[in-house]
Order: C-alpha cells, then sequence, then structure tokens
C-alpha cells in the first residue's frame, strides 16, 4: 500500500457534473462514496481560464473528480437534500482538479480545489 493510499483516510459524498439544460440548471449524476484527505485550506490556484482564485478547501481523492463536480465530507446518509445537491451542510463545487505522478507513474496524487 502506498503513502497516496494510507493518506486517505477520511469519506466524502461525490455527485459527478452531468448537464446543464436550457435554463443554466446544472445536474450531477449519482452520488458515491470516495477515500479521501479533507483538509480546510485556503490555497491560491489558478482556474481553467487562468485566473486566480482562493480555494476554501483542498481534498485530495482517491479518483478523478473534475471541475463542476460537487464534493461533500461524510458519507451518503449525512445527506440531506437530493434535489438541490449544493444545499448539504459542506458540500461545495469543485472548481479545479489536478493529478501528479508518482516517480513510476504507476499512481497519481489526485487533487480537488473547492
Amino acid at each position: 500500500m502506498s503513502i497516496i493510499t494510507r493518506m486517505l483516510k477520511q469519506t466524502a459524498v461525490y455527485w459527478p457534473y452531468a448537464s446543464i439544460d436550457q435554463f443554466g440548471k446544472k445536474s450531477w449524476g449519482t452520488a458515491e462514496e470516495i477515500s479521501v484527505r479533507w483538509v480546510d485550506v485556503s490555497e491560491e490556484f489558478l482556474d481553467s481560464e487562468g485566473e486566480r482564485q482562493v480555494s476554501k478547501v483542498k481534498v485530495y481523492v482517491e479518483k478523478d473528480t473534475p471541475v463542476g463536480g460537487v464534493l461533500m465530507l461524510g458519507e451518503l446518509t449525512d445527506i440531506t437534500d437530493e434535489d438541490d445537491i449544493k444545499e448539504n451542510n459542506g458540500a461545495w463545487e469543485i472548481r479545479q482538479f489536478s493529478k501528479l505522478p508518482n516517480f513510476k507513474a504507476t499512481e497519481f496524487l489526485r487533487t480537488a480545489y473547492l
């Protein structure tokens, strides 16, 4: 077991971005639990348009979690609003995602900025 895998000791709920309708309302896919390391830290990053942004949370994740998805620290049983998922306590939209390979490129350190 690698250090990357060992550090992911927390559980979060992840909703993948699905689509946007003709009225501009976003929709998300089915929620799933993933292993994470949730770090409450403000950190500067560049968004997809090259603009400087400041994160509220930095989350190390076990799988790719592209921009537009939503993460919430907790379990599926903690979901209180399934219709408007961003109304759940601590649910944040992913504003940037990066992944860095280890030296042998056998696994990746994946990071989502919320």
